[in-house]
C-alpha cells in the first residue's frame, strides 16, 4: 500500500526522529565497492560536522540503526542513503584533541564551483542530528526496513520490519549535520581544500 504523502512534500528545519532526515555529507572519502554498508568499519569517538549549500539525491532510504564510537557506549543513529548525490559547497570539519598541544581543526571543502559539484554514489550516513530545507519526490514514509525498493539496499542485520523511509529523491539546501561515520562506493572531490586550524574553527 502506497504512503499518501506524494510528491513535493517540504519540511521546515527537521529534526532526527519520525521525520525524513536525509543528508549531505563529507567524510574524506571512504572507498568501498558497490556493496558499501553505512559503518561498515570502526567508528571513531568523534562526531564529524558538515554543512552543504545544496545537496540534489536521487535514490533515498532511511532507517534507523545502532553504533558503537572507540571507547564509548553503543548509540542508535539514522542511516541516510542515497544512489547518487550532487554536492555544492562542501565543508566538513572535525575537532581533534592534541595532547600538550590542544585541539586542532580539520576542515575539508569542495564543490564550490556550481558547475563542478562533489559527487558520491551509494552513499551511507549515520547521522546524529540534522537540520536542513528540504524537497522530497514520490515520498513513503512507514515502509518496513527489509522491503525498502528505493535507494541502497539496507546494511545487513536491520531488524526485519522496522521504520523505514524511502523517495524517489530529495533536494536539501542549507545543511547542517553531525553525523558519526560516512561510506560510499565513489566520492569525487571536486576542488578539494584541506586545513588545520588550531583550537575550534568548524563549518557551524
Amino acid at each position: 500500500m502506497e504512503s499518501q504523502a506524494r510528491g513535493g512534500t517540504r519540511w521546515r528545519r527537521f529534526g532526527l526522529v519520525m521525520v525524513p532526515s536525509v543528508a549531505a555529507t563529507a567524510a574524506i572519502g571512504v572507498a568501498l565497492s558497490q556493496g558499501a554498508l553505512a559503518a561498515s568499519f570502526a567508528v571513531s569517538g568523534q562526531q564529524f560536522k558538515v554543512s552543504v549549500d545544496k545537496l540534489d539525491g536521487d535514490g533515498f532510504v532511511q532507517y534507523g540503526a545502532m553504533v558503537t564510537p572507540a571507547g564509548g557506549e553503543e548509540r542508535p543513529v539514522a542511516v541516510s542513503a542515497f544512489d547518487h548525490a550532487t554536492i555544492n559547497n562542501l565543508c566538513q570539519s572535525v575537532v581533534l584533541p592534541v595532547p600538550f598541544f590542544g585541539d586542532v581543526t580539520v576542515k575539508i571543502g569542495a564543490g564550490s564551483d556550481p558547475d563542478n559539484p562533489v559527487e558520491a554514489d551509494n552513499l551511507f550516513i549515520d547521522l546524529e542530528q540534522l537540520n536542513a530545507d528540504a524537497e522530497f519526490r514520490n515520498i513513503d514514509i512507514g515502509v518496513a526496513a527489509d522491503q525498502t525498493t528505493k535507494g541502497p539496499t539496507p546494511e545487513a542485520g536491520t531488524l526485519p520490519g522496522s521504520f523505514a523511509q524511502q523517495a524517489d529523491g530529495a533536494v536539501l539546501t542549507d545543511v547542517r549535520q553531525t553525523a558519526w561515520a560516512t561510506s560510499a562506493g565513489t566520492f569525487k572531490l571536486s576542488d578539494l581544500d584541506l586545513s588545520l586550524h588550531r583550537g575550534a574553527n568548524e563549518c557551524f
